[in-house]
C-alpha cells in the first residue's frame, strides 16, 4: 500500500512569528496528527553553528534522523536535514523535513526496520512539485544497516555493553513514558550505528518498540526513547538527570553487571553477529544470557566467569536442548584449562552441568568437568561444590587426575598445625575417596582435630544446621570407616563438654544406631527429649538418660560425668540431687569421673542457700535442709579425703562442724575451729558463715555448754561471733527459757556478769543483755522463782555473786517502786 509522505520546512530569515510550515502532506495525515507531528520534525542548529556556511561546512552539519511512536498508534520515520536558504542573500540556512507516516500495523516496505531506511537515498531536501512521489524506497537487503557495524562495535568497546544493556532496558514494553537514553557522539550517523546494532542485538518486536532520534539539542524534552546529541550538550543532559553514555569522550572505569550486555559485547567484538539469530532459537527468555552464553562459547568465543556460569546453569537446566556436538564443545569450553578467573558461582553452575548431563553422555564428555571440580574442591578451597560420584573417575582421566591431586591431599590431611575448616576438611575426605587416594595412616589424627572442630563452629553459627553440615551427613554416608572414627572421636570428647555435643546434635543428626556403643553421644541424644518430657524433675531425668547409656557407671564411670553434665550444665545439684549421684556410684566411680566436684559445689551451695537453726528457731521452720547439707558435707570429706582441699574442705569441714555442734559432741575448741575455719574457707558464703556462727552461739547459750569454751568464746574478741551471741540471746526461744527456767536464768546472770574486763566487745553486750532481756524475764517471775534464781547463783558461783544479783534485782525493784510513787504524786 502507499505509505502518506509530509514535508516540512522552516521560516525563511525575516518571517516572524513562525517556525516553519508544512509544505506537502499526503493523504490520510489528519490535522490534529500535524499538530503532534510539527515539534517531532522540528530542527535546531548545533551551538557555534555558522550563519553562513560553505557547501562543506553545509554537509558536515547533522541530520536528525527519527523513529517516532504518534498518540493514534501510528508511526512516523523521519529526516530533518540543514539546507541552504536560497531565498533573499542565498547565504543562510533552512533545514527541511521529509517524513513518512506509517498507519498502525503496517510496516515500512519490505517489512523493514525504521532504522534501515536511514541510508535511504530518496530522502529529500526540497519539497517535491506535483504528486509527492509513492512510496519511500529502501536500499535493498540487510547490509544497507549492518555494513561497517563490525568495525563500528570495536571502535565501541569499552561502551559496548553499558550501551546495549540500557538499549534493551529502553526496548522493553514496559518503559513507555521514561527518560531516554542519551548517545553522545560527534557524528549523528554513529548514533543510527548504535541504534543499528540493537536492531541486529535485540529481537524484532524490541527493536520496534525502540523510538529514536539521532540528533537533539533539547535530550530532555524528547519523546523517544534513544536520543543523540553533540558532546556539546552532554553536560545538559546529565544536568537532567539522564543516563548519558558519552561515546565521543575517555573511555568509561566501570562495566555492567547486565550478564546479556557483557556476552553481546564480547559477540560483537568477536565480529560474529549471526550468532544473535542462533541464540533466539534456543529455548528461554529473550534477554536470558545463557542461550547467548551457550551460543557463543561453542562458537569459539571466550567469555568471562558470568558467562560461563550463565552458559553451563542454562544447559544444567536443559540437558536435551544441546544436540552431542554443541554439548561437547560447550563442556570443552567450561571446563577449559586455560581459563584462571573462575568464580564459586561458575563452579556451582558446573556442578549442577555436571550432575544434569551425567549418565546421559558419555564418560568422556564429562570427565573435563569432573576434572575441573575436583581439582577447585582441592585446591581452590571450595567447599560448597556438588561433587561428582565415583564411577565418574573409573577411567584413565580419573587416574590421571588422582595422580596429581592424591599427594595434596594427602598432605594437607596430614597437617595438624595450620587452621582448617570443617568444610574443608570433610571436602578434602569426600574427594580423596572419589579419587581412590588410600589415607588410612592419617585418619585417626584426622577424626581427632575434626571432632572438636564440629562443636567449634557449630556454635559459633547461627541457629540450625550449620553449613557443613550436609556435606559431612553425605560423607558419613559415603565412607563406614570415617563415619566409625568420627563418632568414637565425638563419643570420647562428649564427657568433656556433653552440653555442646547434645546442642550439636540438635542441629546435626549424626547416624549412631549401628552397633558401635557410643554411650556418651547417645546420652546426649536422649537429653533434649527427657528434658522436654519429665520437666523440671532432674532426677528422674538423670535416671533416663543414664539408662540411654546402655553401660553401668560401674563399668564405665565417665558416664557419671557425661549424665551430671548434661542435666546439671549450668548450675549445682540440690543437696537432695547430690545424695542421689552419691548414692548411684562408689566413690571410686565418681572420683574417676571427677563429679566429686559437684557433690561439693552442691554442699556449699546448700550452706550459701539454707536457713540457720537460729532462724529456723525463730520463725518456726525446719533446718532439715541445713542438716543434710552437713551430713552430705560430712559424707563427701570422709569419701575423697585427698581429691578436697582448700577452701572448699575448710567449708565443708564448717558445715561438718555445725552439724556436730547441733547433734553431738565435737572436739573442744568450737569457738577458735570456727574462726580458723573461717578464714581458710575465704571467700565464705555469707550465708555460711552466719549458719557457723549461729550454732556455735546456740550451742554456748545451751544450759550445759562447757565453760571453759564459754570462756575461749569471750575472751576471744571476736566482734561478728559475740554479735551473732547478742542477736541468738534476744530470740524468743532464750527469753522464754529465761522466764520459766530459775536456774537458766540464774547461769546468764553469772555468764554476763562474770567478764567485765574481756575485751571490748564482750562487756557492753553483755550489759546490754542483762539490762534488756534478763530483766525483763526476771520481772516477769514469781517471788518464789526469783528466790531460786538467787539461791542458784550462790550455789555455783559464791556469796559475792548472790549478794550482786540482790543488788542487782534490787535496784531494778526500786526503779519500779520510785516510778509507782512519783505516778502517784502526780495524779495527786
Amino acid at each position: 500500500m502507499s505509505l502518506a509522505q509530509v514535508h516540512y520546512t522552516s521560516a525563511a530569515p525575516g518571517d516572524e512569528g513562525t517556525a516553519g510550515r508544512f509544505t506537502a502532506v499526503g493523504p490520510g495525515v489528519s490535522g490534529a496528527l500535524l499538530a503532534e507531528i510539527e515539534p517531532l520534525v522540528r530542527y535546531e542548529l548545533p551551538g557555534g553553528a555558522p550563519e553562513r556556511p560553505s557547501d562543506g561546512e553545509l554537509r558536515s552539519l547533522p541530520q536528525a534522523f527519527g523513529y517516532f511512536a504518534l498518540s493514534d498508534g501510528s508511526r512516523l520515520v523521519v529526516r530533518s536535514a540543514p539546507v541552504r536558504d536560497t531565498g533573499g542573500t542565498g547565504a543562510g540556512v533552512r533545514f527541511h523535513a521529509h517524513a513518512v507516516h506509517l498507519p498502525p500495523g503496517v510496516p515500512l516496505p519490505g517489512d523493514r526496520l525504521p532504522v534501515e531506511a536511514w541510508r535511504s537515498p530518496h530522502w529529500v531536501a526540497v519539497t517535491p512539485g506535483g504528486a509527492i512521489p509513492d512510496p519511500l524506497a529502501l536500499p535493498p537487503g540487510p547490509a544497507a544497516v549492518s555494513e561497517g557495524l563490525d568495525d563500528f562495535a570495536v571502535s565501541r568497546g569499552p561502551w559496548l555493553a553499558a550501551v546495549l544493556a540500557d538499549l534493551r532496558r529502553a526496548s522493553d514494553a514496559e518503559a513507555t513514558g521514561g527518560r531516554p537514553v542519551v548517545l553522545v557522539e560527534r557524528q549523528c550517523a554513529d548514533v543510527a550505528r548504535w541504534l543499528g546494532l540493537a536492531s541486529v542485538t535485540l529481537p524484532r518486536e524490541s527493536a520496534e518498540r525502540l523510538t529514536f532520534t539521532t540528533y537533539t539539542r533539547r535530550p530532555g524534552s524528547s519523546a523517544s526513547r534513544v536520543v543523540g546529541v553533540g558532546p556539546e550538550d552532554a553536560g545538559a543532559a546529565r544536568a537532567a538527570g539522564l543516563r548519558v553514555h558519552e561515546c565521543a569522550g575517555p573511555a568509561p572505569a566501570g562495566g555492567t553487571e547486565d550478564v546479556w550486555a557483557t556476552t553481546a559485547a564480547r559477540v560483537w567484538r568477536s565480529r560474529s553477529p549471526e550468532l544473535f539469530r542462533e541464540a533466539r532459537e534456543l529455548p528461554g527468555e529473550p534477554f536470558a544470557a545463557g542461550p547467548l552464553a551457550v551460543t557463543a562459547l561453542c562458537a569459539g568465543i571466550a567469555l568471562g566467569p558470568d558467562g560461563r556460569a550463565a552458559a553451563a546453569g542454562w544447559a544444567a537446566d536443559r540437558p536435551y536442548a544441546l544436540d552431542a556436538r554443541r554439548t561437547g564443545r560447550l563442556v570443552e569450553a567450561i571446563a577449559s584449562p586455560g581459563i584462571d578467573d573462575r568464580t564459586a558461582p561458575e563452579f556451582d553452575s558446573a556442578g549442577r552441568l555436571f550432575g544434569a548431563l551425567e549418565g546421559r553422555c558419555p564418560a568422556s564428555v564429562t570427565a573435563p568437568l569432573a576434572a575441573m571440580l575436583v581439582t577447585e574442591a582441592v585446591r581452590g578451597g571450595n567447599g560448597s561444590l556438588e561433587l561428582p560420584r565415583r564411577d565418574a573417575f573409573a577411567g584413565p582421566e580419573g587416574a590421571e587426575v588422582a595422580e596429581r591431586l592424591g599427594p595434596e591431599i594427602l598432605t594437607e590431611l596430614a597437617d595438624t598445625v595450620g587452621s582448617r575448616s570443617v568444610a574443608r576438611t570433610v571436602q578434602l575426605l569426600r574427594v580423596a575417596r572419589l579419587l581412590g587416594v588410600d589415607g588410612t595412616e592419617s585418619l585417626p589424627g584426622v577424626v581427632d582435630r575434626l571432632a572438636p572442630a564440629l562443636l567449634a563452629e557449630a556454635s559459633a553459627a547461627h541457629e540450625g544446621p550449620p553449613g557443613f553440615a550436609p556435606a559431612l551427613l553425605e560423607l558419613l554416608d559415603e565412607q563406614f570407616e570415617v563415619r566409625t572414627a568420627l563418632l568414637g572421636a565425638l563419643d570420647r570428647i562428649a564427657p568433656g563438654d556433653p552440653g555442646a555435643v547434645a546442642r550439636f546434635l540438635e542441629r546435626v543428626a549424626l547416624p549412631f544406631t549401628g552397633t558401635q556403643a557410643l554411650p556418651h553421644l547417645r546420652m546426649c541424644a536422649e537429653v533434649p527429649e527427657a528434658m522436654a518430657t519429665l520437666g523440671g524433675d532432674r532426677a528422674a531425668v538423670w535416671h533416663r538418660v543414664l539408662r540411654a547409656a546402655g553401660i553401668s557407671p560401674f563399668a564405665e564411670p565417665l558416664v557419671l560425668r557425661t549424665a551430671v553434665g548434661l542435666v546439671w550444665e549450668d548450675r549445682a545439684p540440690t543437696v537432695e540431687e547430690a545424695r542421689l549421684l552419691l548414692d548411684a556410684a562408689t566413690s571410686d566411680s565418681h572420683r574417676v569421673a571427677g563429679t566429686w566436684a559437684r557433690l561439693v559445689d552442691a554442699a556449699m551451695g546448700a550452706s550459701a542457700a539454707g536457713t540457720s537453726a537460729a532462724d529456723a528457731s525463730a520463725t518456726g521452720t525446719s533446718a532439715a535442709g541445713t542438716d543434710e547439707a552437713a551430713r552430705l558435707a560430712h559424707d563427701l570429706l570422709r569419701g575423697f579425703p585427698a581429691e578436697i582441699g582448700g577452701r572448699e574442705r575448710a567449708g565443708l569441714l564448717l558445715l561438718d562442724l555445725v552439724r556436730e555442734l547441733r547433734t553431738g559432741a565435737p572436739e573442744p575448741g568450737w569457738a577458735e575451729r570456727v574462726r580458723t575455719l573461717c578464714t581458710q574457707a575465704e571467700p565464705v558464703e555469707p550465708a555460711l558463715r552466719e549458719r557457723a556462727h549461729a550454732a556455735l552461739v546456740e550451742r554456748l547459750l545451751a544450759p550445759d555448754r562447757p565453760g571453759a569454751e564459754l570462756y575461749d568464746f569471750v575472751h576471744g574478741a571476736d566482734a561478728e561471733l559475740i554479735g551473732a551471741y547478742d542477736r541468738a540471746a534476744r530470740t524468743e526461744t532464750v527469753r522464754a527459757r529465761l522466764r520459766t527456767q530459775p536456774a537458766y536464768a540464774a547461769d546468764c546472770f553469772t555468764v554476763w556478769t562474770a567478764h567485765p574486763h574481756a575485751g571490748r566487745a564482750w562487756p557492753p553486750v553483755a550489759a546490754a543483755l542483762l539490762d534488756d532481756v534478763l530483766r525483763p524475764a526476771v520481772r516477769g517471775m514469781s517471788a518464789e522463782d526469783v528466790a531460786e534464781v538467787e539461791a542458784t547463783v550462790g550455789r555455783t558461783g559464791s556469796s559475792g555473786r548472790a549478794d550482786a544479783f540482790r543488788d542487782w534485782n534490787r535496784s531494778s525493784t526500786l526503779g519500779r517502786l520510785g516510778r509507782r510513787i512519783a505516778g502517784r504524786v502526780r495524779r495527786g
